[in-house]
């Protein structure tokens, strides 16, 4: 197991050290400096080249991009030239408050796909089941912002219950609490998770329903509740394990638009409006993070499955 995880830690660094050599290139071509953004779109060529020069943005890209690594091993994620402010400070206020709302979201969508995925699989051609995979198509096919967009319609303009805006509180302990404005961000994320977990929970505990050791535990008597429990949950849920994993780093995207739409003071909104700013270093390290979260939600879901699982140690 030690061999096969130090495998898969190894190749995760070089992948990652791949994708910050490819963004830092792409985003260098789009955006070489700041300075315009900086000075104004009236700087004549003399003071953007002065400033690119005092800032080391004159120098070859693949020189900045060592710099910028060894910015990043020492805690350091850039400037914000257009907010004046280190980003790694940017992202220490609101990297909180987004990982709440992708978390809790998470641990929703898991509590309610799983059982909604087995009572389709049990019930399958049911009415119930029918109904519950009309409308995860429904939802899972639609826009992100196209669903919050409607649940702020009904719930918090027609059915004036709920917030329209999410918290706008600093603090992590009041946005928690805060659930007549976070229950609509929150609801959206949740919804478009569950639709595609809960059609990938009830195909895998139909192919689990077939094979012979649930036939084998029915065929003795075992209560249904029992081989449901003992025999069905555990295994169909180990391919879960990979889909929950992959799905990390698509909730920081869901963040983006939610957090945009919702006014949620987080990471997403912050890319949002540099993107609007063309604020270099901080497109750079939110990039960034969707990659690592990409490659750590893989490698943690390889070592969960090594856990639940044996058989992958042989591999």
């Amino acid at each position: 197991m030690t061999a096969y995880l130090s495998r898969r830690i190894g190749t995760s660094i070089l992948v990652l050290i791949g994708v910050s050599i490819f963004i830092f290139g792409l985003l260098h071509l789009i955006f070489p400096s700041p300075a315009i953004v900086v000075l104004g779109v009236k700087a004549n060529r003399v003071s953007i080249e002065a400033w690119n020069k005092s800032h080391g943005f004159d120098r070859p890209w693949f020189v900045q991009y060592l710099s910028y690594m060894n910015g990043l091993i020492h805690g350091n994620l850039g400037y914000s030239y257009k907010l004046n402010q280190s980003v790694t400070a940017l992202f220490q206020e609101r990297w909180a408050r987004s990982a709440y709302l992708s978390l809790i979201s998470l641990i929703f969508a898991v509590l309610i796909a799983i059982p909604l995925g087995i009572f389709q699989a049990v019930r399958r051609n049911s009415v119930g089941d029918n109904v519950l995979t009309s409308l995860a198509f429904v939802t899972y096919a639609m826009p992100v912002f196209f669903l919050g967009l409607i649940l702020i319609q009904v719930f918090a303009l027609s059915l004036p219950i709920l917030g329209f805006e999410a918290s706008q509180s600093t603090s992590l302990l009041t946005v928690v609490g805060d659930w007549h404005d976070m229950t609509l961000p929150i609801a959206t994320l949740t919804l478009v998770t569950v639709a595609s977990f809960s059609r990938y929970m009830r195909s895998t505990s139909i192919d689990t329903l077939a094979q012979d050791y649930i036939k084998a535990a029915r065929a003795k008597g075992l209560p249904e509740r029992l081989v449901l429990l003992r025999h069905l949950v555990r295994n169909a849920s180990l391919p879960m394990v990979t889909l929950i994993g992959l799905t990390i780093p698509t909730l920081l995207a869901g963040n983006l638009i939610t957090e945009t739409l919702f006014n949620y003071q987080g990471l997403g909104l912050l890319f949002y409006n540099s993107l609007g700013n063309e604020d270099y270093n901080v497109m750079l390290a939110y990039t960034l993070i969707g990659a690592v979260l990409t490659i750590v939600g893989n490698l943690v879901a390889d070592m969960a499955l090594t856990v639940a699982d044996p058989r992958i140690r042989l591999a």
